[in-house]
């Protein structure tokens, strides 16, 4: 059900000029409202589903917030409606687990690519084709981090369509699979896992606009196994703070 961008989308009930060109995309609804806090003069335009919108700005440009949900579909859609609506700039602003041993709870983690171990992605591109991250963004999100004194990692994360098939993966019929992969990332220096980048840099691939991911790490499973510290913290700000201040040095350089 393909729309024109006069129409209202069918999935975010938008429409052309109702969104502006720089969004940030929590997966939670309920993340919306406390990331709109950042922006100036920030509204409420509409909510349907698991996707709430919020408007704003930053430097006298609109920015918009929108939940996606959890998962690549939902996130596929978002940024299909939105970039039908006039959106061309995307940031995942999520959490995640750590699986490198030097990523923490309460670090941030800028992803420059992900591994497509996902399905929405199969249906914008082959396999082979690498799922990354916008590099103008990539250096925003650094430069944000950076300025605000965060610990912050950059490099490559892990999209699964199954959070059970991580954190309970021997009760699953593909146990032996899920393992097996799960140890290759280890030992490729994959910094942690969660549910939404690489479906997204795979569909902006595919749409010709930009996009990048900025995470709040909640905990490390293999730092626990290792007998390591294991911080466990569930406060997103500092990721919000950098995704917000990445989104102000893009209009500021534009």
């Amino acid at each position: 059900m393909k729309k024109t961008a006069d129409e209202l989308q069918f999935h975010l009930k938008i429409k052309r000029g109702d969104v502006g060109r720089y969004c940030l995309l929590p997966g939670d609804p309920g993340r919306c409202e406390k990331i709109a806090k950042y922006l100036d003069n920030p509204e409420m335009i509409v909510s349907n589903r698991e996707f709430t919108i919020f408007n704003g700005s930053l430097n006298g440009e609109k920015v918009t917030v929108c939940s996606t949900g959890i998962g690549g579909p939902s996130a596929a859609i978002a940024m299909e409606e939105l970039a039908v609506c006039g959106a061309d700039t995307f940031i995942r602003v999520g959490t995640c687990g750590g699986i490198n041993l030097k990523v923490d709870g309460g670090d941030v983690v800028i992803a420059t690519s992900a591994v497509r171990q996902d399905g929405t992605s199969l249906e914008y591109a082959p396999i082979e084709f690498p799922a990354t991250a916008d590099y103008e963004i990539v250096n925003s999100l650094v430069y944000a981090a950076k300025n605000n004194g965060y610990n912050y990692h950059t490099g490559i994360v892990q999209s699964k369509d199954s959070f059970y098939g991580q954190h309970s993966p021997e009760k699953m019929a593909v146990a032996d699979n899920l393992l097996y992969k799960w140890n290759a990332w280890k030992k490729l220096g994959v910094l942690a896992s969660e549910m939404e980048s690489a479906a997204m840099f795979t569909v902006a691939s595919n749409l010709g606009v930009r996009c990048g991911a900025v995470f709040h790490v909640i905990w490390n499973q293999e730092r626990e196994a290792a007998g390591m510290i294991s911080m466990v913290d569930e406060n997103t700000e500092n990721a919000v703070i950098t995704a917000v201040d990445a989104v102000k040095y893009l209009i500021e350089n534009k």
